[in-house]
């Protein structure tokens, strides 16, 4: 069992050492140390992060490095390339590494050489795509199986294919499959169904819907997306038309998978392909360079240093590029899902916070919308904002004015506006207060040369080893999901009794049974 958190003498130092950082400003960081900005960035795989406007001195920095070789980052992190059973409630490996790891490679886990099943599993994705005649694809999932593949297709529709439309469908309200679904013949569509047990309810309900618009086009028109080929069944999907994904891929972590099936039909095999290989150039960055440069540790100590040392609540992403416009969604379940946990990975009270709450939209949307929030509010929520130098499509010096709001953001968050700034200006003195805007608000910059493939694979992947890093110090499993069980219960339980021919008894508490009762009345017009 690990040692107590609190029990933790660095993290006890920790402690202490935030009070001590009570009366800095980053305008005096900066002063002080003109190289700061120059100092406190890394750069991997396409990536460049800046963090020289956070709350941190090097003493900070050394002290949460020094956490994490305590708490074993680096054992864990061994563990989980290795293909151990890091997913200790389920008592399985979390091998998305081995999704995107080369042919060249090997990993052998229980017998099995995974990464030679997932070459093996991309050949396949190779020949079913090459038979695909369709002019649309339909993705049918949810949770990971919808959020992953759909914010990709977003992000890179620039490199999709111009002739083919892709929709995706995630929830069981049935307007969302019929707007997937207009304008589109059955003739002509091709539905990708993705849920590794097809049992999944929202799934599987409008799997039966497409698969009854589809009609005559029937099976011939459908592929499936589970973790074994008899899973077909249910829709009549012959194995030859299922692909695989295992049960050791994680659903928010599955669009490096056959799950994402959809991309590998939008963007092309060689574009999929770029897209893993950034991912596992992170990989490889994370798994070996040192805890100073590396970027997803860096990312991550500091979310655990604002959630537990400065009582952070919240964390914002926002990205400068319409085409990522899905990404703080993606990475709410990516990040929320995973290290929202209250126990241990030994069954014990977590002793400190965890998983913040993870929120964000575009720029420069969303300084029209939250901003004010951020430079004004009295709650602190540290902020990613994630740019490219160069622009997919379109004006260029558009783009630079894109970028140029991206770094004024960071800078009028860091050192905001002070009341001698605004007398020299004329402001008049009874409007100072209204518009004094502190600064001390920390923010990461994310930068790189353009959002491709390669690129965007790397972002993600970022990501993903950040939401890794902070659960190694927290002592949680990551990679289990059992607090959405419960109401998948309950919904599959009281769905049968909103019907008004229903004739039990309502066993529900008295709130819950009376709704039961007035949504019957109402759905039947009463």
């Amino acid at each position: 069992m690990a040692e107590p958190l609190r029990e933790n003498a660095v993290w006890r130092r920790l402690e202490w050492h935030r009070a001590e950082l009570e009366t800095e400003t980053l305008r005096d960081l900066f002063a002080a140390d003109p190289a700061r900005g120059e100092r406190m960035a890394a750069e991997a795989a396409g990536l460049c992060l800046d963090y020289s406007k956070h709350l941190v001195v090097d003493d900070t920095l050394s002290l949460l490095r020094r956490l994490a070789t305590e708490r074993g980052l680096e054992e864990r992190t061994r563990a989980l390339f290795a293909g151990e059973r890091v997913n200790v409630t389920e008592g399985r490996a979390a091998l998305h590494v081995a999704l995107r790891m080369p042919a060249s490679r090997s990993l052998v886990v229980d017998g099995t050489d995974v990464v030679a099943e997932v070459h093996e599993e991309l050949t396949r994705m190779t020949a079913l795509a090459a038979g695909v005649r369709t002019r649309a694809v339909v993705n049918i999932g949810i949770g990971g199986s919808d959020l992953g593949p759909a914010m990709v297709y977003e992000a890179l529709r620039a490199y999709a294919d111009p002739e083919l439309t892709v929709r995706f469908v995630s929830n069981v309200d049935p307007v969302d499959l019929d707007h997937a679904l207009e304008g589109l013949d059955p003739a002509d569509t091709l539905v990708v169904v993705v849920s590794k047990t097809f049992t999944t309810l929202e799934t599987m309900e409008n799997a039966k819907r497409a698969q009854a618009w589809l009609g005559d086009a029937g099976a011939d028109n459908l592929v499936g997306v589970a973790a074994s080929p008899e899973r077909g069944e249910a829709l009549g999907i012959p194995p030859e038309r299922m692909l695989r994904m295992w049960d050791w891929v994680g659903g928010r972590t599955s669009l490096w998978s056959a799950a994402g099936f959809s991309l590998f039909l939008s963007l092309g095999e060689e574009r999929f392909r770029e897209l893993l290989a950034g991912a596992h150039a992170l990989d490889e960055h994370f798994r070996s360079a040192p805890l100073g440069a590396n970027l997803p540790a860096l990312h991550g100590l500091l979310a655990v240093w604002y959630r537990d040392f400065w009582d952070a609540q919240t964390t914002a992403v926002v990205p400068y590029s319409t085409a990522l416009r899905l990404l703080p969604a993606y990475l709410q379940q990516l990040w929320m899902e995973s290290n929202g946990k209250r126990v241990t990975g030994d069954g014990e009270p977590v002793e400190v916070d965890t998983g913040s709450v993870l929120w964000g939209g575009v720029g420069t949307n969303a300084q029209h919308a939250t901003f004010q929030l951020l430079h004004q509010g009295t709650a602190l929520a540290p902020v990613d904002l994630i740019g490219f130098a160069q622009p997919v499509a379109g004006d260029g010096a558009q783009h630079d004015l894109l970028a140029a709001n991206l770094l004024a953001q960071a800078e009028a968050l860091a050192f905001g506006r002070i009341e001698e700034e605004l007398r020299t200006a004329g402001v008049a003195e009874e409007v100072i207060p209204h518009r004094v805007l502190p600064g001390n608000r920390p923010s990461s910059v994310l930068l790189a040369q353009r959002l491709d493939p390669a690129t965007l694979g790397a972002l993600v992947a970022l990501y993903e080893h950040s939401v890794f890093t902070q659960a190694v110090i927290w002592g949680i499993d990551p990679f289990d999901q059992w607090g959405v069980e419960l109401g998948k219960e309950l919904a599959a339980r009281i769905a049968p009794e909103l019907h008004s021919d229903w004739k039990h008894e309502l066993l529900h508490d008295s709130s819950t049974n009376a709704l039961v009762r007035r949504y019957r009345r109402l759905r039947d017009g009463r």
